[in-house]
């Protein structure tokens, strides 16, 4: 049987069959648009085949890159789809995704009091949907009062990240781990990896564009009704107007209005995160490094870059696309991209 990089991989079912010398091939894929980590796994299917479908347990270990040890890449995960195809030999393809995944599934309303942090909220989202929590530092940032709509847990989760980050907080990711659902403080990996054009990387290709550049940002505040006919209005007040490089590129302005923001500092906060410059992102190809995920930092020809997607093919080596952009570029486009 054909594996990706022979004993390197193991795929575990209800903590109790492990398929290892079944696995043709094996794949892991994250991005920071969304919270579950995936795994697409095919499998040739035998006689004494388990059973397997929907809703069971299961978990990806590997042996890490430039390592001994076999260590966790998904767990706990769960069997999500699978189908098969039958050409004279049997195959199933098994879709895997982390936990996270019934948080970003899941619908429900809440009234969120203000004075809470995003590490507060997180704590209540998980307990109410039966999620162990590891590691969650203090977030620090009191939010403002949330009525959530019918929306995901995963929605609601990142409207008080975005908050906390427009008020000038740390960004953060939720991830699940075999101890519980942690929060993640993007690009604070241990283990930064360098990636080399003369070394472990294969292809590399840069995009420079002034597409969603903003060298203008205007705050404004709540709409104000005249005392008179409650159809008049007047131009809601301006808080605050933050002015990047329009000199160089010229005014491309955007409009923060949000009843979130309530001083003038927070207004000026807000609106300096969102101005940019040249909008710069690199996508390569490289040798597998198995363990580097979504938000973690890397070092690419003497820059520091954040991973916004990754996709890990596995084998031996195996090999891994990764899309790469500053931490400023991923403060605006995953946390400034619009109301809480």
């Amino acid at each position: 049987m054909i594996t990706p990089g022979g004993n390197r991989y193991e795929v575990v079912l209800q903590d109790k069959y492990y398929m290892r010398e079944l696995i043709e091939d094996l794949s892991l894929e994250e991005s920071l648009d969304e919270i579950a980590y995936r795994s697409n796994v095919k499998m040739a299917v035998t006689p004494d085949f388990p059973i397997i479908g929907p809703g069971q347990e299961i978990r990806v270990s590997g042996i890490e890159f430039d390592g001994k040890n076999m260590v966790y890449l998904l767990n706990p995960g769960v069997v999500w789809s699978c189908d098969s195809s039958n050409t004279g030999f049997k195959h199933i393809n098994v879709t895997v995704y982390d936990r996270t995944i019934y948080l970003s599934k899941s619908e429900d309303e809440k009234l969120m009091a203000a004075g809470q942090t995003a590490s507060q909220r997180l704590k209540q989202y998980a307990a109410d949907w039966n999620i162990p929590i590891a590691k969650i530092p203090d977030t620090q940032i009191p939010l403002g009062r949330s009525m959530y709509r019918t929306r995901s847990i995963y929605a609601m989760m990142q409207a008080d990240l975005k908050e906390t980050a427009t008020k000038g907080g740390k960004l953060y990711r939720p991830r699940m781990t075999p101890a519980g659902l942690e929060l993640f403080e993007i690009g604070s990996n241990a283990t930064v990896w360098v990636l080399d054009i003369e070394q472990n990387v294969e292809n590399i290709s840069q995009m420079r564009t002034l597409e969603d550049v903003v060298t203008q940002v205007k705050v404004l505040g709540t709409d104000q009704k005249l005392s008179g006919s409650p159809n008049d209005e007047v131009p809601a007040p301006i808080i605050a107007i933050e002015k990047g490089d329009t000199e160089r590129y010229g005014t491309l302005q955007k409009i923060i209005q949000d009843d979130k923001i309530n001083t003038v500092a927070e207004a000026r906060k807000a609106a300096a995160n969102m101005l940019t410059g040249i909008q710069e992102t690199f996508t390569m190809t490289a040798i597998d490094i198995n363990t580097i995920r979504a938000g973690d930092k890397v070092i690419l020809s003497g820059m520091e870059l954040i991973v916004t997607s990754v996709l890990h093919e596995l084998g031996n080596p195996g090999h891994m696309t990764l899309e790469l952009a500053s931490l400023d570029y991923v403060r605006r486009r995953y946390f400034m991209d619009g109301p809480f």
